[in-house]
């Protein structure tokens, strides 16, 4: 199991457990992530949010304005994440999100933060037990993301109370919600809670922090961003320089996509060089030998 540091925002997540809860969320997720409703509404959520994302660009551009990428890939996964996640537009990006919404997003990252700065810092026992420095901080941010997550769940299941068409249950935590009630007493608001923040975990830093790379590495090879821009050229059938991104965003299909060989390798290789994950701390709970290994023991 993951090092205890993680659990204020991980909770009962698949990061966090092991046994038969992590079978159950693993189970679950891999039949759900194969549905063809929930893989149709991610893709029109980041087609829709991309175009937003160019628009935002754009205007940037066109005023001269330096344009802090990371940010913006920041907030665009979030967006992303959170309507294919809870169903609900943050509307971070475009900067039309309500107080609620700004400051689970501001919360969410600092604890984050937070959990990160715990594996370099011996006393961050001490402080959540003093609750003084980062801990403190980091209390305060869990009690904002539980309340604003909780708020949600709750208003999700209000909806799904009164409405029983399909499409209302595309996103992740409706379809747990629909399985929560074949096991109400397992699957309680705050394992809900877990689960889908760990989906939010899994999926936000991880997209940016590929794009971020992704880009720089496209800037340093002029060559390989213009093979990639000619291969969606020609693929997509779009003409360059088109300056209706919505109709070109239409065009990106599944299909599109797996036909894009180049820019698949170029996102490969970006991943290889700059793995968005490039350590996993595992604490053993029982002694373990491995065929190459000395025994490594408990904790």
């Amino acid at each position: 199991m993951l090092v205890p540091s993680s659990r204020p925002v991980d909770g009962d997540g698949n990061f966090a457990v092991d046994g038969d809860k992590w079978r159950q969320q693993r189970k679950l997720a891999s039949y759900e992530f194969s549905t063809r409703v929930l893989r149709d509404f991610s893709c029109s959520v980041f087609r829709k949010n991309a175009a937003k994302l160019v628009g935002v660009v754009s205007k940037l551009s066109m005023s001269g304005q330096l344009i802090e990428f990371q940010d913006l890939f920041m907030k665009t996964a979030l967006e992303s994440i959170f309507k294919v996640g809870f169903g609900m537009d943050l509307n971070c990006l475009d900067g039309l999100s309500n107080e609620e919404a700004t400051t689970f997003s501001k919360a969410f990252d600092d604890a984050n933060e937070a959990v990160n700065l715990r594996f370099a810092d011996p006393l961050w026992k001490l402080k959540r037990f003093i609750n003084i420095g980062s801990e403190a901080s980091l209390k305060k941010n869990i009690e904002i993301v539980e309340k604003f997550v909780h708020n949600v769940i709750s208003t999700k299941k209000e909806l799904l109370a009164v409405k029983s068409d399909p499409i209302e249950k595309e996103d992740i935590l409706s379809r747990f919600l629909a399985e929560s009630e074949k096991n109400p007493e397992t699957m309680s608001s705050q394992y809900l809670r877990d689960i889908i923040l760990n989906f939010l975990i899994a999926g936000k830093d991880t997209t940016a922090n590929t794009l971020c790379w992704f880009f720089y590495i496209l800037y340093k090879n002029p060559l390989i961003q213009e093979k990639i821009a000619q291969e969606v050229i020609d693929i997509t059938c779009s003409k360059p320089n088109d300056a209706n991104f919505d109709e070109f965003a239409a065009a990106i299909t599944d299909a599109t996509v797996d036909q894009m060989h180049y820019l698949h390798a170029a996102l490969t290789e970006t991943l290889r060089l700059y793995p968005v994950v490039p350590w996993v701390s595992i604490l053993f709970q029982f002694p373990h030998t491995h065929s190459c290994w000395d025994m490594i023991r408990k904790n």
